[in-house]
């Protein structure tokens, strides 16, 4: 059976002129080794180092490489381990994070309550993005928060924070320094970003959501962090460990390819096309209700949305990318990282009804996508709609 893959938000198709790699002979050594073969390996790491900053537009010394986006959001967090808390903050959330984040964001947080790290979540309107208003009356409410980390473009609604605004309310009301971190991993190649004028503090990166290799990610950091793991002198001690030479080289030719120019409005044609054919009937339901196609609010890489049968039910969605697999095309319901969990925590955090959001499939798009795949896949799910 031929196969039409929507899941890009989840990992993108590789392409083979990504991982092509220049050089007779690859640069095996350890960057770490002083021999020729390790001093090899560090001059291509460090080329690679130099490539995606410029891609970013950032300088070379404030990234570091890691294993991908859930350890470069992970190092940040944890860094609050070794800050320790005066009596007079202890009533107050040491973090704070918007209620739709990443799993590797959401379950951490509660992982630093646990180990004595007070953290709260910041409310998000019904379109699933963290407003002025809902920030700021998280800010009000826990006066001595350290860190804060907002997500730029939600991985399962494709809802986009206007980071820049959220970051000057969070300057304007702490009076003491507070480190604000980004999920950045579904705007990468995707869609434009200025991180110093995000006015953030570090942001998260990973190489296999813009066609690079699965296990490696960069972390920027613009303002220096104490790291809880050691281990080794490896990426000035943020990521210790022997550096993924392959994956960073892998991973610059993805950036210099997709980052500096995102395709971003053939994505939105692909995206106006889906909506136009799902719309013919009233059994499509994008998610949040009132979202449209070329929406500024979303990003057009990404869609949720639910269906009704003929007899108005919702149809689970566990159910539809099911039948739509037995067609030939791959959707999700969700984040890949927490698929095991029929639960929906980003839609509930949005006050999304439960039986919509356990509908809920999100079909996700990708730089080799086709208009031609695009109309291929609304036949089949209007055909579908009809049986199930």
């Amino acid at each position: 059976m031929e196969r039409f893959y929507f899941d890009w938000a989840a990992t993108a198709i590789p392409e083979k002129d990504i991982f092509e790699v220049t050089g007779a002979l690859f640069p095996f050594g350890n960057p770490s080794s002083v021999h020729s073969e390790g001093k090899a390996a560090r001059q291509a790491l460090e080329d690679a180092r130099r490539r995606c900053a410029q891609a970013l537009g950032v300088k070379p010394e404030e990234l570091c490489y890691t294993s991908g986006g859930t350890e470069s959001n992970c190092i940040p967090l944890f860094s609050l381990l070794l800050k320790p808390r005066r009596d007079a903050e202890k009533k107050s959330a040491a973090f704070l994070y918007s209620a739709v984040e990443h799993p590797s964001i959401r379950e951490n947080a509660a992982a630093l309550g646990r180990l004595g790290i007070p953290c709260a979540p910041i409310a998000v309107e019904k379109d699933g993005r963290v407003s002025v208003e809902k920030l700021e009356k998280a800010l009000a409410k826990n006066p001595s928060a350290r860190m804060a980390a907002i997500m730029a473009v939600n991985n399962e609604t494709g809802a986009i924070n206007d980071i820049k605004a959220l970051s000057c309310l969070i300057r304007k009301m702490q009076k003491h320094p507070i480190h604000i971190h980004c999920d950045a991993v579904q705007v990468l190649g995707k869609i434009n970003c200025n991180l110093y004028d995000w006015g953030v503090d570090s942001a998260s990166f990973s190489a296999h959501k813009i066609g690079g290799g699965r296990g490696c990610g960069l972390l920027w950091l613009k303002t220096p962090i104490t790291p809880l793991y050691r281990g080794g002198h490896q990426e000035k001690k943020i990521r210790p460990g022997t550096e993924n030479t392959h994956g960073a080289m892998v991973l610059a030719n993805a950036m210099e390819k997709y980052v500096r120019e995102p395709p971003t409005v053939q994505a939105e044609k692909r995206m106006q096309a889906l909506f136009e054919s799902l719309q013919k009937t009233d059994l499509f339901i994008p998610i949040p209700r009132g979202r449209t196609a070329v929406d500024s609010r979303f990003s057009p890489w990404i869609c949720q949305c639910a269906f009704k049968n003929r007899r108005g039910k919702i149809i689970p969605g566990e159910v539809m990318v099911r039948a739509l697999d037995e067609k030939g095309f791959a959707v999700s319901t969700g984040s890949a990282c927490s698929s095991a969990d029929i639960k929906r925590p980003v839609l509930e955090a949005m006050g999304i009804e439960k039986e919509l959001g356990l509908g809920g499939i999100r079909i996700s798009q990708g730089y080799s996508t086709t208009m031609e795949e695009i109309n291929l896949l609304a036949g089949t799910i209007n055909t579908l709609l009809n049986t199930l």
